[in-house]
């Protein structure tokens, strides 16, 4: 049998090529473990991670494009979209995507609030769900891109839903929160709806903190008084398939009404590739009413082409992620999520307690659920702090990896702290001793240091700034080429003795700059990392 010599050719160059990327994974942090407390979702089971693979190569090359062409894409579609909305309170009985569902509420709308039927999409991620909830709201809403539309959430909801307002023509408006506890009043989030509000906004947790957004307080003051088509979203992107296993602890706080249970509550967004344990690239947006669900679609048959009906915001797309994320699904079943999420808590409760006992440091206020953060103790002696930025950067250092957190400015509230954040997942059960091992060998380094400094590059900047010599308008307006220039002097020059290096640095910049000018500087700082 003759070889195609082309094959040959390619085979050749494609083991070289997977062996330059297996030398590029060996210096990334493992995904596996428990060593990194951010990003990574780790079930500890192996086992899962192999179905997950195995899953994902049966669905190779489809096209989840037409569901028509390739029916398996709305069978697991449709299992996915069950089995969450099953999770998350709507119970067995409401509506899929498919069209069969419950009788909707009589004498309601579809679209509104309090419509029966709970229906869904699976989207790429959960920015994705966030932004496609965005855009069902203002649709049904009846809003224009630009018209002054505003979507209102607490400061601490996720970012996502800042790019969901500057994608579709929408205005942002942050509720501020209490400095302390990172909570927000509901009266408050209340007080800044009005006749241009689209959508409301509560996180369940926020993943700044892990507290729960007071959802059923929301959905109480909307229901009495406001347009029944401001739409109420739930962003449990991360808490949307653990919160909902999370043992109850006899002598800890309970957990708060927060899904669809709650009848005001019109859509709420998940993320399988989180505490679904799935590989990364499945979420899940799920809508009260066919008329909401539907609000986020595109379809045309303006051009030559075939009819063209986007569910997502995406037109071809994989069927790998989502077939992965059906089978990990699948074979978990309740009993095995409830364990791993089991696991998750027991691990949670012990840092927590370990954390806490941490001289110089404190954890900040958190309800049930997998997140943690710290911030600096301000009833310490100077001398014995522990600045979270300076300890997070100590803890990388000895490969457990943890996510710094800038402070956050508010203009009618003080500031919430400076803090680092630890996602608990599944496996850190088997890591709970060392992660408390480099926790407390990490404060004992840096404790009594003071708070990390922006590089020396910025000094110049900072000082302009100050002396109001140079305005964050001067800085905005500089070419593209200049900012990169400014950005890589700093990532390659020299380090003044005793100057934080590794993230804290850098955090100490975006802190001292003004929002705008920080989030240019952030943007070149990677770009600067990945452009060739």
């Amino acid at each position: 049998m003759t070889v195609d010599p082309l094959t040959t050719r390619i085979l050749d160059r494609g083991e070289h090529a997977l062996a330059r990327l297996a030398a590029m994974r060996e210096a990334d942090p493992p995904t596996t473990g428990g060593r990194v407390l951010s990003y990574v979702y780790d079930s500890g089971l192996s086992e899962l991670d192999q179905l997950a693979m195995r899953a994902a190569r049966l669905a190779h090359g489809v096209n989840g494009l037409d569901p028509t062409v390739f029916a398996s894409v709305a069978q697991i579609h449709g299992g996915i979209i069950s089995r969450t909305r099953s999770i998350l309170g709507a119970g067995a009985g409401a509506g899929a995507s498919a069209g069969v569902g419950a009788q909707a509420v009589a004498g309601v709308d579809a679209g509104t609030a309090v419509d029966g039927d709970v229906f869904g999409s699976v989207t790429s991620g959960g920015t994705e769900s966030c932004i496609l909830a965005c855009l069902a709201a203002r649709e049904v809403r009846g809003r224009s891109p630009g018209d002054g539309g505003t979507i209102v959430a607490p400061v601490s909801a996720h970012a996502a839903f800042r790019k969901a307002a500057h994608l579709l023509g929408l205005r942002f408006d942050g509720v501020e929160v209490d400095p302390v506890t990172g909570r927000v009043a509901a009266a408050d989030l209340l007080a800044a709806v009005d006749e241009n509000t689209v959508l409301v906004v509560c996180s369940a947790p926020s993943y700044p903190t892990g507290v729960i957004d007071p959802v059923a307080e929301v959905a109480a003051g909307l229901e009495a008084g406001h347009d029944p088509r401001i739409g109420l979203h739930v962003d449990a992107c991360l808490g949307g398939l653990v919160l909902p296993f999370w043992p109850d602890t006899p002598a800890g706080p309970t957990m708060p009404e927060w899904d669809l249970r709650v009848a005001r509550v019109t859509s709420i967004s998940a993320d399988l590739h989180k505490y679904g344990f799935a590989p990364k690239g499945t979420s899940v947006l799920l809508s009260r009413g066919r008329t909401r669900h539907r609000a986020a679609w595109f379809a045309t048959v303006d051009w030559p082409g075939y009819p063209v009906v986007n569910p997502t915001l995406a037109g071809s797309k994989p069927l790998e992620p989502a077939a992965a994320a059906w089978v990990v699904l699948e074979a978990l079943g309740e009993d095995g999520q409830r364990e791993l999420v089991s696991r998750t808590a027991g691990a949670t409760q012990a840092l927590v307690e370990g954390l806490s006992a941490i001289e110089g440091m404190t954890l900040l206020d958190r309800d049930p659920g997998p997140l943690i953060a710290v911030a600096v103790d301000e009833h310490a002696p100077r001398e014995q702090r522990v600045h979270p930025h300076r300890w997070a950067d100590a803890c990388g250092r000895r490969g457990i990896a943890v996510q710094a957190q800038p402070a956050y400015g508010q203009a009618g509230r003080s500031a919430l702290s400076s803090s680092s954040h630890l996602t608990v997942t599944p496996v850190t059960h088997t890591m709970v001793d060392e992660i408390l091992r480099v926790a407390t060998d990490a404060a004992d380094e840096v404790r009594g240091l003071p708070a990390p400094r922006p590089p020396a590059g910025f000094s110049d900047v900072l000082d302009a700034l100050a002396a109001g010599t140079l305005t964050p308008d001067d800085i905005l307006a500089l070419p593209e080429d200049d900012i990169h220039t400014m950005v890589t002097g700093v990532l390659g020059g020299d380090h003044e003795p005793g100057e934080a290096t590794g993230m804290a640095s850098l955090i100490a910049a975006i802190e001292a700059l003004p929002d705008a000018v920080g989030a240019r500087l952030v943007r070149a700082y990677l770009a600067a990392v990945t452009e060739v």
